[in-house]
């Protein structure tokens, strides 16, 4: 399954980071790099881009980009907590 498969709010672990060159390199700057959890947050209206939090951070990627990352493990995570609880 590729990275523009999935659902908002569903993550997965990165397997592969497809692409040559300079764009392959960019992405694995960008955070990319296998093994990492990924959850899709937003679609554009259009359907591109698409909006994912990695490591703490949001980031925005084109279709064919998504396209060329492999992801695997997909599930839901738990949503967090905002602000704290008061008795």
């Amino acid at each position: 399954m590729t990275m523009d498969e999935l659902k908002p709010k569903q993550s997965a672990y990165i397997r592969s980071v497809g692409g040559t060159g300079a764009l392959r390199h960019h992405l694995l700057d960008m955070g990319l790099t296998p093994k990492t959890e990924v959850t899709l947050q937003k679609i554009a209206p259009m359907g591109d881009p698409v909006q994912i939090e990695l490591r703490g951070y949001e980031l925005t990627l084109r279709l064919d980009e998504a396209q060329k990352i492999t992801v695997e493990k997909v599930h839901t995570k738990a949503e967090k907590m905002h602000g704290t609880r008061r008795a």
